[in-house]
C-alpha cells in the first residue's frame, strides 16, 4: 500500500494540547476516542490508535470490579479515525462528518484497561459526500471488533457564511 509522506498525526507532532490530529477531529475530551493517527493513506485508510487506561468515565459503571469498554465507544473511534481520513481528504474543518450508518457489528473480545486499541480503517467506496469504510479494532494484532460504517459530509457551518 502506498502511503503518504504526512503519515501520523499524533501527539509528539506539536504539542500535548494541540496535537495535529486535533485538527482533523472537532471531538474533545471526554469523547475524543482516538489518542492518536499513525498512518494515513490519502482518502484510501487509516490506523488510529486508543490507549485505554482506567481513568476513563465510562469504566466508573462499566462494569465495577470488572471494566470492558463498551463496544459502542470501540465503534465511535473507528467512525471518528473513518472521519480523519475524510477531514484531510477535504480539507480540515471545511466539512462536518456525520456518522450514518453501522452495518455487520461484531464483537470479539472484550477491550480492557491497559490495552492498546487500533482502528484499522479502509475506505470502501465513495459516491459525492457519502463514504463508506471497513473498520477493524485491534489488540495485541487480534481482532476484537469490526464493522462497516457510512458518513456523510456536509458543508461546516463557517462553508456556509
Amino acid at each position: 500500500m502506498a502511503r503518504s509522506n504526512d503519515r501520523s498525526f499524533d501527539n509528539d507532532a506539536g504539542n500535548s494540547r494541540n496535537p495535529r490530529h486535533h485538527k482533523l477531529l472537532p471531538h474533545r475530551y471526554p469523547f475524543l476516542l482516538v489518542d492518536k493517527i499513525i498512518e494515513i493513506d490519502a482518502d484510501n485508510s487509516a490506523i488510529g490508535i486508543k490507549n485505554v487506561t482506567i481513568s476513563e468515565p465510562h469504566f466508573t459503571g462499566h462494569f465495577p470490579g470488572n471494566p470492558v469498554m463498551p463496544g459502542v465507544l470501540i465503534i465511535e473511534g473507528m467512525a471518528q479515525t473513518a472521519g480523519a481520513i475524510c477531514a484531510r481528504a477535504t480539507g480540515a474543518g471545511s466539512k462536518l462528518v456525520y456518522f450514518m450508518t453501522i452495518d455487520n457489528a461484531k464483537f470479539r473480545k472484550p477491550v480492557i484497561p491497559g490495552d492498546r486499541l487500533e482502528f484499522h480503517v479502509t475506505k470502501t467506496k465513495q459516491r459525492g459526500n457519502i463514504w463508506r469504510f471497513h473498520c477493524e479494532a485491534m489488540v495485541d494484532d487480534a481482532k476484537v471488533a469490526e464493522a462497516d460504517i457510512g458518513a456523510m459530509l456536509v458543508p461546516s457551518e463557517s462553508e456556509t457564511e
